[in-house]
């Protein structure tokens, strides 16, 4: 497209949440709560884990580094977020959109790749209990959550490079809270293609394969478990996986919904509604699911209280 004689757009407007104004309160208020209930959470699960002796486990080591993620997430989307519906829409430079994505992305690209070694964990913590111990060693724990963070601020780099080449020439509104890339593109005057052919290609090796493992894992898993001849037994290995399904479930879900789901007939209410749940309640809940349904974090907290 000939972009010569069109201005340049250096700024970009977000609108927020406008649709709904007899609302605003009540986003604000959620807005405020929820954010401090995600870092009162998942700061603590880091705090018990790192100050406990019966939590130091490769399972509760990657919990942290979840935790960690969720906590990432928060502060790249939340303030920004708060401050554009508390003042009907804001506005912020193209470059630091496309960076406000790149963390957001990374982020939940991490988050995948930590999903998927928390299910291998599982899976060899049960089919494989001899060997668990050397392989599971605290330097294979640490490198498979560097690799992890690696992986996930590595590959969305290479979109990140690739949509800063882009140029904006108008319109420069995005009907958003925050700055999610299909709507980015949208705004760009340039040819996109070849970034939404990286999208669609990287999507394979971030989402795809991990969502691919986790079900292998759980199906050897629950393999094992129906080889259990007593019913305590089998209790006791679903028992031990159900938060990581349960958050697996509510992660994917949530991912299909807005990003894989057809956008015809979903209305924009519609979409930043299941964005919301995406990227503010999804990390508060985490937290939640693994305290609620985790014996040890419960005691460990109870030890820590009565102190």
């Amino acid at each position: 497209m000939n972009v010569m004689n069109q201005t340049i757009v250096t700024e970009i407007l977000l609108l927020g949440l406008h649709e709904l104004p007899s609302f605003k309160t009540l986003f604000l208020f959620f807005l405020l709560i929820f954010p401090m209930m995600t870092v009162y959470g998942n700061s603590l699960i880091i705090w018990l884990v790192g100050s406990t002796s019966s939590l130091q486990s490769p399972m509760y080591f990657f919990l942290t580094q979840l935790s960690l993620s969720d906590l990432l997430i928060t502060t790249t989307i939340v303030p920004n977020t708060l401050y554009i519906t508390y003042n009907d829409g804001g506005s912020t430079s193209v470059s630091g959109c496309v960076i406000q994505f790149y963390f957001f992305a990374s982020t939940e690209a991490t988050e995948c790749f930590l999903l998927s070694i928390m299910a291998y964990d599982r899976y060899l913590a049960i089919c494989n209990p001899l060997r668990y111990s050397s392989l599971m060693n605290p330097t294979a724990c640490i490198t498979l959550a560097f690799i992890s963070w690696l992986l996930g601020f590595s590959m969305e780099l290479i979109v990140l490079i690739s949509t800063m080449y882009l140029q904006f020439c108008g319109p420069n509104v995005i009907d958003h809270f925050f700055c999610d890339l299909a709507p980015l593109l949208k705004l760009s005057c340039s040819d996109t293609i070849y970034v939404e052919m990286e999208v669609l290609i990287l999507s394979v090796p971030i989402s795809f394969i991990p969502l691919v493992s986790i079900a292998v894992f759980y199906a050897y898993i629950v393999q094992a478990a129906l080889r259990i001849s007593t019913m305590s037994g089998r209790s006791k290995v679903f028992s031990t996986c159900s938060s990581h399904l349960i958050v697996v479930s509510i992660f994917y879900g949530t991912l299909t919904g807005i990003y894989l789901l057809p956008t015809k007939n979903k209305s924009t209410t519609v979409n930043k509604m299941l964005s919301l749940l995406y990227t503010v309640v999804t990390p508060m809940i985490n937290p939640i699911i693994y305290s609620l349904r985790n014996r040890d974090i419960k005691e460990a907290f109870k030890k820590c209280v009565a102190l």
